[in-house]
């Protein structure tokens, strides 16, 4: 690259370079407001200068510890003040933080623990028996820290040398922790869900997660002191980065151990809570709720889901109960969600099938996300603007991952031409908004005939009766593959498979129809991802 005349004596040096890194929103908040209250769990209240000391203690004891630039520190914890800490008390000292998923079986969890060479283990006793079985698995021997959160009552065992509060006492509330050497350097790990059933390792970095996190304050709308609620698991793309969105504006982080409709309204309504996320599952979650269990909200409350698009029945209903929801679309690799649904305010005056319409597209990119397009994979070329052809959604920019951990190959595929592909079909219309159609691997191929499943999967959630839909190819020795289509009902409602296939036939084209609907539980990880390839499997009994 040729040197400007700009280049001349003007070079990086402390002054005008720092690395970005999100650790430095805590220590601001913690400076400007040191008594607002940072944290809610139960009785418990912490100030954001309690916040940032125990950071430091918790960082101070890891680095004597020995944890240092690249070592792996894996939490298996939920929605609790020690999560919280964690996020920042890792990548205090350059090491890198593995959240966990609280639902996995030990097999998975063992299999994580080797694959990151974990060197501290920190547990939630109530997820000690599924621990206990992965420390039994796994071939590295971590130092094990139990997590006894006052909140939980349940059963469990201590597995550890130390328990957490004791470990954190033991550090340095002065601590004078690292900045990463580059802001490149690795901050967190996390396992993909295994909707595919081949979890691989992601790896974030401190530039990213600075950016994204910083998106999200844009995207969302906060100002400051939000009150946040913790209704998105922390082990999930270490919670959309939440954890260090709300120190940027000093807001109030609303532990919630469970998902709960009752604990959730009593939340929002005792305290003032202003922003939460989730998947459609705790949309549903809100309401089905009883008339005992709802409170009423002090003020409306931002939702902010991901997942399929919810349909507008569900979105009318959120509005009334006093919810108004953004859409945004993401995945594991892009730290969260990085693309939106931006509204327009003119889009209000449409016909209300145009405002549907409009509300089923995943949107366009974060502020933060420098490029997405869709583009034939094999030739690379964007597709046509036209809301019609088919293309693979891409994605580039700083917020996408650094690859996977020891997975060459994976990564290699991932990036290839430039841009990190996501396996997610999808169009792109004049405007710029992208909407998907499907997985790549969740196309029906019927008759010679494209069938998208989210195409049939949005027929039947229009149906009244129908809570949840998912539709995957069963194989057909005249067709090559036609849908079969799975169906959770709404508690108290009633409808046959005749019902509604004569439904689909009003609502689709005719090779669209399932030819098999069942009613069963619809298997989902545990963020509200829907396993279709559990479904294929058991379409194939069908």
């Amino acid at each position: 690259m040729a040197r400007s005349t700009y280049d001349t004596d003007l070079d990086r040096n402390p002054a005008n370079f720092q690395p970005l890194t999100p650790l430095g929103y805590l220590e601001r908040a913690a400076g400007v407001f040191p008594g607002h209250t940072a944290i809610v769990h139960g009785a418990l209240r912490r100030s954001y200068a309690e916040f940032y000391a125990r950071t430091r203690r918790l960082a101070s004891a890891l680095a004597r510890h020995g944890i240092q630039r690249g070592d792996t520190v894996a939490v298996l914890l939920a929605n609790t003040p020690a999560c919280l800490e964690c996020h920042y008390a890792v990548p205090m000292t350059q090491g890198v933080l593995n959240t966990l998923n609280t639902r996995l079986d030990a097999a998975i969890i063992a299999f994580s623990l080797d694959h990151a060479e974990a060197r501290v283990v920190i547990t939630d006793r109530e997820f000690s028996k599924t621990m206990k079985e992965a420390l039994a698995l796994c071939k590295v021997k971590p130092l094990v820290i139990d997590y006894d959160d006052p909140e939980y009552a349940g059963p469990g065992e201590r597995l550890g040398e130390i328990e957490y509060e004791d470990f954190v006492a033991s550090g340095d509330p002065d601590f004078i922790w690292a900045m990463p050497d580059d802001e490149w350097d690795a901050i967190c790990l996390n396992y993909t869900s295994g909707t595919t059933g081949d979890p691989k390792g992601v790896v974030y970095h401190h530039r990213g997660a600075y950016l994204l996190a910083m998106g999200n304050i844009v995207t969302c709308g906060m100002r400051q002191h939000p009150v946040y609620l913790w209704t998105l698991p922390m082990f999930h793309c270490n919670g959309w980065c939440f954890p260090w969105t709300v120190s940027i504006v000093a807001g109030t982080h609303v532990c919630l151990r469970q998902v709960r409709a009752a604990a959730m309204f009593e939340a929002i309504a005792t305290h003032k809570v202003t922003h939460m996320c989730g998947a459609p599952i705790v949309m549903a979650t809100l309401l089905n709720a009883t008339a005992a269990e709802k409170k009423t909200l002090p003020h409306v409350v931002e939702f902010v889901t991901a997942a399929a698009p919810p349909p507008e029945a569900v979105l009318a209903a959120m509005k009334q109960a006093g919810f108004n929801v953004t859409h945004v679309y993401g995945l594991t690799e892009v730290y969260g969600p990085a693309v939106v649904n931006e509204w327009h305010a003119d889009w209000d005056a449409l016909p209300l099938n145009d405002q549907a319409a409009k509300k089923a597209r995943q949107g366009v990119r974060y502020p933060v996300l420098e490029g997405l397009d869709v583009r034939d994979p094999e030739t690379m070329i964007p597709v046509a603007r036209d809301g019609a052809t088919l293309g693979e959604v891409m994605m580039r920019g700083n917020v996408v991952m650094k690859g996977y951990l020891k997975n060459r190959a994976s990564t290699a595929a991932a990036f290839a031409g430039g841009w990190f592909h996501t396996g997610d079909l999808g169009v792109m219309y004049p405007d710029g908004y992208v909407q998907l159609k499907d997985r790549s691997k969740d196309i029906i191929i019927s008759g010679g005939e494209n069938i998208s499943s989210i195409e049939v999967e949005d027929a039947l959630y229009k149906h009244p009766a129908v809570a949840a839909a998912a539709v995957v190819a069963k194989a057909d020795d005249k067709w090559g593959e036609t849908p079969c289509a799975f169906i959770e009902l709404k508690p108290g409602a009633s409808a046959t498979a005749d019902e509604l296939t004569q439904w689909c036939r009003q609502n689709l084209a005719g090779y669209k129809v399932p030819r098999h609907i069942v009613f069963a539980e619809i298997p989902k990880t545990s963020t509200g991802k829907i396993q279709k390839f559990r479904l294929r499997e058991m379409a194939k009994g069908v």
